[in-house]
């Protein structure tokens, strides 16, 4: 198995997309490949992969935008939650697991920015790849208190499951660096290091006030 894998800058609020796939068995996924499906299509057949899958983290129209001319252009299915309004033809639910050629997907899922949320994680080089609920130094945003304390859970779920070696591949170029790691997410992110959901609750509300003063984007 030799792997391919490639982040894409996909255009809209700085999204990031990504091909995953292994060369070996000329298969490939796209992840998230919203604003600039042909982009991402075109690395694919430049390296003569099939794409089977179209993998949706959530919902979310900057992250679905792209599936209409994604599947177009590829043949593939779309695979995702099956709240999702991408309407999949593979569900993902909590646990499932998908093979691509030698890689293995492991899906979580982990609701609270969005109900329909699902992580990818690549089993053997470690690959995580968090959508929009966990960024570089940020988490994904909530509406209510109640999403936010749904979020909470589910990242604990996340830091207790996947290894601290394991790279972060989020959904936005929100932060210093475009991946990290769990380990120094672990250490770093402010909303990780909160001792509990309502140090992770007031840190929400004090976010703005935050950025400001460490100059954050």
């Amino acid at each position: 198995m030799q792997l391919v894998f490639e982040q894409i800058r996909a255009g809209g609020d700085r999204n990031f997309g990504y091909l995953l796939g292994d060369r070996d068995a000329r298969t490939a996924v796209l992840i998230d490949p919203s604003y600039s499906p042909e982009a991402f299509v075109a690395r694919a057949e430049e390296q003569g992969l099939t794409v089977s899958h179209i993998i949706n983290t959530h919902g979310h129209e900057d992250h679905v935008n792209g599936n209409v001319t994604a599947v177009a252009l590829t043949g593939a299915a779309i695979a995702a939650h099956p709240a999702c309004p991408s309407c999949p033809g593979v569900s993902i639910s909590d646990g499932d697991e998908l093979t691509i050629g030698s890689l293995r997907l492991q899906f979580m899922y982990v609701p609270g920015h969005a109900a329909d949320h699902v992580t990818v994680f690549e089993t053997t080089h470690r690959l995580l790849i968090t959508g929009d609920l966990i960024f570089v130094g940020k988490v994904g945003g909530t509406r209510t208190d109640e999403d936010a304390r749904t979020e909470w859970l589910s990242l604990q779920r996340v830091l207790a499951t996947c290894p601290d070696d394991a790279t972060v591949w989020p959904g936005h170029d929100y932060g210093a660096r475009p991946s990290s790691t769990i380990a120094l997410e672990r250490e770093t992110n402010p909303f990780l290091r909160c001792t509990d959901v309502e140090a992770f609750l007031q840190l929400k509300r004090e976010w703005p006030e935050y950025k400001r003063r460490w100059g954050l984007r």
